[in-house]
């Protein structure tokens, strides 16, 4: 199936100057999200985009759709929140969409660099999984509060455990 994440811009880029709203459906190409939640690879997701021209090269807006699934950090029940991200992306279609500064004064490898528009398509995977990655809880837990969240096996009698007083109050024992 074809990948979600990845458009045609060509009716934007050479075609009449306005914006191409378009939306697509399929399976995840891979696992998008931190460790304990996650679009799992795999996974239907829905991404609607809007295509703007910018001369040479487009401005991507689009929005992703889908399910997640992840675990709860406190009680480890599974969790399957909906989720929607948003990212805004430029694409350059030519070598010279935007001219800077002489090659020797720009900076390396600063982040900022333009993705490129290859063979009429772009592809936004790499900007979901950057988006997600920043925005998805790193600790997820059930809300609105954790069912299990503080809970303290008490003794059992059977395994040897005992209920233990503080040696601290150990003392005021004897007033109750």
């Amino acid at each position: 199936m074809a990948n979600p994440f990845v458009f045609n811009v060509a009716e934007a880029v050479h075609g009449d100057g306005l914006p191409v709203t378009t939306t697509q459906t399929g399976p995840s190409p891979s696992r998008i999200g931190p460790e304990m939640i996650a679009l799992p690879e795999g996974a239907e997701v829905t991404v609607e985009a809007t295509i703007t021209p910018l001369g040479s090269g487009v401005l991507v807006d689009a929005t992703a759709t889908g399910t997640l699934e992840g675990e709860c950090v406190r009680c480890l029940a599974r969790l399957t929140p909906d989720f929607s991200a948003t990212v805004n992306q430029v694409f350059s279609a030519s070598d010279d969409f935007i001219v800077g500064a002489d090659d020797d004064d720009q900076d390396k490898g600063s982040g900022d660099e333009i993705m490129a528009v290859v063979d009429d398509t772009v592809d936004l995977e790499q900007a979901f999984i950057d988006e997600m990655g920043m925005t998805l809880p790193f600790n997820p837990v059930c809300e609105p509060e954790c069912v299990n969240a503080g809970e303290v096996p008490s003794p059992d009698g059977i395994s040897g455990e005992e209920e233990r007083v503080d040696p601290r109050w150990a003392g005021l024992e004897k007033f109750l």
